[in-house]
């Protein structure tokens, strides 16, 4: 009789175990599940016009249609460097289904002197916008980002800023003269830009150019005034 009840209570243990991992391993599978088999993902971009948002939630249909823990990074900026309205961008995981991306658009600082009106960027990208209305000065010539991106960098450390321009000159020499505003011609030299620039803008301030319209510092130590 007394094994009879110490069997009855084995199997009742037994059962009891049994109940508690099939149990424990049915939450495991629908919580696992949870991650494996996520909504779509949604892709929050701020920036730009929803116009040009749209674009990007296009170019990124592929890149989203998987799992967010297997989306590579690289792969959403690979994307977004195509785009040269952007300045810069910020990439943020939100687990498990959301990807906010934040974007600084460029500024636009010129515009290239051709049929297409192109716009140039602060970020040295051309930019296809023929609605920009606002004064920009002109280029003229053939350039490389690498090209204008070196001078834009000289006008920011020197006394002049681009909205004193109102047209720029490039040179296969790689040399740039400028029309500022007051339709005053400046020559610049291939090397020292910023020392250059600093004397035009200090010829200027003086009003030294009076019934004047050129300064020439293409010369080294030479300074033409006409």
């Amino acid at each position: 009789m007394l094994q009879l009840i110490d069997k009855k209570y084995k199997i009742t243990i037994y059962l009891i175990l049994l109940l508690i991992l099939s149990t424990t391993s049915g939450k495991f599978i629908e919580n696992k599940n949870k991650y494996l088999f996520v909504d779509k993902i949604k892709v929050d971009i701020r920036g730009l016009s929803s116009k040009e948002n749209q674009k990007i939630i296009n170019k990124l249909d592929n890149v989203l249609s998987q799992s967010i823990f297997n989306i590579d990074k690289q792969e959403i900026k690979k994307i977004l460097e195509k785009h040269n309205i952007i300045e810069e961008y910020e990439i943020k995981k939100i687990y498990p289904s959301i990807i906010n991306i934040n974007i600084k658009p460029t500024k636009f600082i010129a515009r290239i002197s051709d049929q297409h009106q192109l716009l140039v960027g602060s970020n040295g990208k051309i930019i296809k916008n023929q609605k920009y209305e606002k004064n920009l000065p002109y280029i003229f010539g053939k350039f490389k980002t690498k090209d204008f991106l070196i001078f834009k960098e000289n006008v920011e450390r020197s006394s002049f800023n681009f909205s004193e321009f109102k047209m720029l000159y490039f040179f296969p020499l790689n040399r740039w003269d400028i029309m500022t505003t007051d339709g005053i011609l400046i020559k610049l030299p291939k090397e020292n830009l910023i020392k250059s620039l600093n004397l035009a803008h200090k010829i200027i301030s003086k009003d030294y150019l009076k019934n004047k319209n050129l300064i020439d510092l293409r010369a080294n130590n030479q300074l033409i005034i006409k």
